[in-house]
């Protein structure tokens, strides 16, 4: 005999249960646990994913594996370089794996036997869908964008590239297509007309390691909802963010000198923008040196009526002045070929011009 009280008790918290977490996917899957129980594999790569891991660590949350990219050769000697999530991973005894192919079957079985929950991706790879969609919980992405803007690989450079005056993170759970899925949530953080992409880098990291923490609780708490990326971009395609090269990051003197500027901002410290530098005598035009020289910090100088064909160098008291389209460059901070970052005085001091030098 059915036990009516039992059954009323039951409905009533079943209903209360549906009314407080109004994301369909989440209230199928969830199950009341603490963050002790809830099983997460953490899969990242560089510097700005150990803070969130580091987070997630200190916080007392069960991190049941930590996925990042193989050892890799670096420098003359080809020493196996390792990964920043690798190093902190095996620093507190973490369950690590580096598999060089994410549908390896023996890699996928091993993350299969972790039973996680939820997976968190954090700069890495593109997963296959085999790993995105095992969890029972999902799998959530931090993205260095205000999504939609900016899809693809290199977020933070193309903000500031572009000249915008506010960025963000999101998380967002993963589909099919990249960086397209339901977003989560999203923080905000104004660019700074002096911010280079190094700067932005550092401050986007902290403010994502406090949006990870905060999406894996609403998850924990089930009271999450999630917005489909279309009801954002109304039809309009978002601006996309593809991986710098080194053609990305040329420096075209004909170009206006705002653009200049943001381009060097946006490639700074790393990978930093470049020109070739040639040096031609003043009578005949004869080559007499050249050689690629990087900027990590510049000043425009507006001038309508410049004169001077871009790219053209004028060298006085100390200084270094380029002609641009609608005025002049003034380089504070250069790389040369082959040489240390300093100062535009020190490297002054050891350019000894014999001709005409020009930036192309």
């Amino acid at each position: 005999m059915i036990n009516v009280t039992c059954v009323t008790y039951i409905f009533g918290y079943v209903t209360r249960l549906a009314k407080s977490h109004k994301n369909h996917y989440l209230c199928e899957n969830f199950i009341d646990m603490n963050k002790e129980e809830l099983k997460i594999v953490f899969l990242g790569t560089p510097e700005f994913a150990v803070e969130s891991l580091k987070r997630l660590h200190e916080g007392g949350y069960n991190i049941a594996g930590v996925v990042t990219m193989p050892d890799k050769p670096a420098g003359r000697g080809h020493k196996l370089l390792q990964s920043p999530v690798k190093q902190y991973a095996v620093e507190h005894g973490m369950h690590l794996m580096q598999p060089a192919n994410l549908k390896n079957p023996e890699f996928v079985d091993e993350l299969r036997s972790l039973n996680a929950d939820l997976f968190i991706v954090i700069a890495f790879r593109m997963l296959p869908e085999v790993v995105w969609s095992m969890p029972r919980l999902g799998t959530f992405n931090l993205h260095g964008s205000l999504l939609p803007k900016y899809r693809g690989a290199a977020p933070l450079n193309w903000a500031v590239i572009n000249g915008d005056t506010e960025t963000g993170v999101t998380t967002f759970f993963l589909k099919h297509d990249i960086d397209t899925g339901d977003i989560i949530d999203r923080r905000s953080i104004p660019i700074n007309p002096e911010d280079n992409v190094g700067d932005i880098h550092d401050r986007l990291m902290m403010l994502g390691a406090e949006l990870t923490i905060n999406t894996v609780q609403r998850i924990l708490d089930g009271n999450l909802t999630t917005t489909p990326q279309d009801e954002l971009t109304k039809g309009v395609e978002p601006t996309p963010a593809p991986k710098i090269f080194k053609e990305t990051c040329h420096v075209d003197f004909m170009a206006e000198g705002v653009r200049i500027v943001n381009l060097v901002r946006g490639v700074s410290p790393y990978p930093g923008a470049w020109a070739m530098l040639r040096e031609r005598a003043v009578t005949d035009e004869v080559l007499i040196r050249e050689g690629s020289v990087k900027f990590y910090s510049v000043v425009f100088l507006p001038d309508a009526d410049v004169a001077d064909a871009p790219g053209s160098v004028a060298v006085e008291n100390g200084t270094m002045r380029i002609a641009c389209r609608d005025g002049y460059i003034l380089p504070q901070q250069v790389q040369p070929a082959g040489k240390q970052r300093m100062g535009i005085q020190e490297y002054l001091n050891g350019l000894k011009v014999r001709g005409e030098l020009k930036f192309e």
